[in-house]
């Protein structure tokens, strides 16, 4: 029987840094070549819980009221997206057979899967907890992958936390008890257990290659040091990089590891980088093998990037390239023929939602800010003004970031405190950002512009924050 509505598959890595794409992802690379791919996409928040908040709901971080990740009680209200507030699973799984596989981090006050009226069937964290409890296994992981550092609460006072270091182990127990082999092998019993009767959604959301660094052969020992050429600016502290990142996670913890110890550190991510390559290639085989995959909408992409020793920073939680832009591709169902595979023009992860929206007939809701991608896909303009990107703290209020992208341009501004640090980088000829166009004071237009345009955009989402443009030569 054939679906008259397309199967979607959505598989989502992370921490995915968008150049790690090659040679270690062999199934990826042949998915690419089958889909049309947007080169300059980027996150709507540089974190977890935010971005996949954005992704979900097609709505910025301010008007989801999603912005940090919710792990500190006192801040915990900011970490969850405002009740009512439509989503990408409610939206799929009236007409389709809607399946959730790996991370679940759409937060509400009342989780999704713990929501009575839900319809799609949930395989999370929680399981895979019992999974490993049942069969006696320890998960990856432990003390000796995480590390101390401050972080402000309420942006008021500091506590002492623990977070993700890039220390390197072999995980001992086998693959099927790694969090990404249960996920491919759940996945998998979902694509076996479907509705034959229904088209397929499906959500697999992997969390490789995410520290902590902890995996299992052959993965572990897959990809040697000799192997690796490092980004130049891989261990390198430039002079006008905004110093308030050394009160922020990545800098804190980024800044201890020598360029040669990115190199080993390499190494491991991506070893699970083709992890998560095999998962997904055994995927899509089955895909293949059930005669669906022609008939499937299949978007890879990831919530965020990975600094790895970029800017001598470590994981996300800043707007460099490494941490916000992240690979896109859409493989579309026969029937329907891009006018391009390429796509050059900025897009924000927000934009999602609307294009699945459009594309496959659905009523899009209220007051989205994303913009439907089918303009693009069939040839013509679209009027987007430009991409925006927010950071709030991580698991707590207290350091901000607000980014807007234009063209060729990039501004970010660093909030910490009282103290604000502006950068301006030509992401077109300078992609690693090396040099900060604002402390050279050679681009002063383009900077006054997209502070300008920034200002406005915070206005209109409701920004928390209400600083003014006119300290903007704190560089």
């Amino acid at each position: 029987m054939t679906n008259p509505k397309p199967n979607v598959i959505i598989i989502m890595a992370d921490q995915l840094r968008y150049d790690a794409i090659g040679r270690w992802t062999p199934h990826l690379n042949e998915l690419k070549n089958e889909s049309v791919v947007f080169n300059r996409a980027y996150c709507a928040s540089p974190l977890c819980v935010p971005a996949r908040g954005a992704f979900f709901t097609g709505k910025f971080p301010n008007e989801t009221g999603c912005l940090i990740n919710p792990w500190a009680e006192q801040d915990r209200m900011h970490g969850m997206v405002k009740e009512g507030t439509p989503h990408l699973y409610q939206l799929m799984e009236e007409h389709w057979d809607s399946w959730h596989t790996g991370k679940q981090h759409l937060f509400y006050p009342l989780k999704p899967e713990a929501q009575p009226e839900s319809q799609t069937h949930w395989d999370t964290e929680a399981n895979y907890k019992a999974f490993l409890k049942e069969h006696g296994k320890q998960a990856p992981g432990g003390p000796k992958f995480k590390g101390l550092v401050p972080e402000m609460i309420s942006g008021k006072h500091t506590a002492v936390k623990s977070y993700s270091v890039p220390v390197t182990d072999r995980y001992t127990e086998d693959v099927d008890y790694f969090f990404d082999g249960y996920i491919t092998n759940r996945t998998l019993e979902a694509l076996t257990s479907r509705d034959p009767n229904k088209p397929l959604f499906l959500s697999a959301m992997y969390l490789a290659p995410h520290p902590p660094f902890h995996l299992p052969e052959p993965w572990y020992s897959m990809v040697g040091e000799e192997e690796i050429e490092l980004p130049d600016n891989v261990g390198v502290w430039y002079p006008d990089q905004s110093p308030l990142q050394m009160y922020n996670v990545t800098g804190v913890l980024g800044t201890r590891y020598s360029r040669e110890e990115w190199r080993s550190i390499w190494a491991k991510y991506l070893g699970l980088v083709h992890l998560l390559d095999e998962g997904i290639g055994r995927i899509i085989e089955e895909l293949k093998r059930q005669g669906i995959y022609d008939n499937s909408l299949i978007l890879f992409t990831s919530d965020h990037g990975e600094m790895l020793g970029s800017h001598r920073l470590w994981q996300k939680f800043c707007m460099y390239e490494e941490s916000v832009r992240t690979p896109l591709w859409i493989k579309f169902p026969a029937g329907f023929t891009p006018a391009e595979n390429e796509i050059h023009e900025t897009v924000s992860s927000i934009d999602i939602l609307p294009t699945l929206c459009e594309f496959l007939g659905l009523d899009s809701p209220a007051s989205l800010s994303g913009q439907s991608l089918m303009p693009l896909l069939r040839g013509e303009a679209r009027n987007a003004e430009a991409v925006y990107i927010q950071y709030d703290g991580n698991g707590s209020l207290g350091y901000f970031q607000r980014c807007v992208v234009k063209g060729r341009y990039k501004l970010i501004v660093d909030i910490f405190k009282d103290e604000t640090f502006l950068e301006l980088y030509d992401v077109v000829d300078d992609p690693q950002e090396k040099t900060n166009l604002a402390a050279l004071r050679t681009h002063d237009h383009e900077l006054n512009q997209l502070l300008a345009m920034l200002e406005k955009h915070m206005e209109r989402t409701g920004d928390h924050l209400s600083f003014r443009m006119s300290i903007r030569r704190l560089v």
